[in-house]
């Protein structure tokens, strides 16, 4: 019983594969696909199949300029700025340009120091603290001598204090 509901239904789902659009096109790209076709013979474009095909430098002010919608004039875009506009902004971007630089310097130096009051530092002197420690702990515990007395030994050896 299973088996020939199996088989019925595999061999449904090969029939039909046949009529399957595939699934990069769309139905609007296939529509667009079969409107090219036709006898206009404009081409798409292959970026976005929707739009047709640009050529070259396209102006669309020469194009649509006589159109009372189209705005040509003050477009945010096309503003043209005049000399003394340009010189305002260059030195107004070179300015926010050495302040990033400095800002970016500082913090490249405070990143890299090593010693000091600064995170690498303190990250360091934990390390060795908790090294050290473990280690004067498994002295303790394999010669019997306590911590301060394995600082004291240490001590009398470099000459610090003397041999008593």
């Amino acid at each position: 019983m299973y088996s020939r509901t199996l088989l019925l239904a595999l061999l449904t789902a090969i029939h039909c594969e046949a009529f399957v659009v595939p699934q990069s096109m769309s139905r609007p790209a296939l529509a667009l696909r079969e409107a090219e076709d036709d006898e206009d013979g404009t081409e798409m474009n292959p970026d976005n199949p929707n739009l047709p095909a640009l050529k070259g430098d396209f102006d669309w002010d020469e194009k649509f300029g006589g159109d009372d919608d189209w705005i040509t004039e003050n477009v945010p875009g096309k503003v043209v700025l005049g000399e003394l506009e340009l010189a305002e902004q260059s030195k107004a971007l070179a300015a926010l340009e050495s302040n990033w630089r400095k800002e970016r310097e500082i913090k490249e130096f405070e990143e890299s120091r090593k010693t000091g009051w600064t995170g690498l530092a303190e990250l360091a002197n934990g390390r060795f603290a908790m090294f050290f420690l473990v280690t004067g702990l498994l002295t303790e515990l394999w010669t019997g001598v306590s911590i301060p007395g394995q600082v004291e030994e240490m001590l009398r050896i470099g000459g610090f204090i003397g041999f008593d």
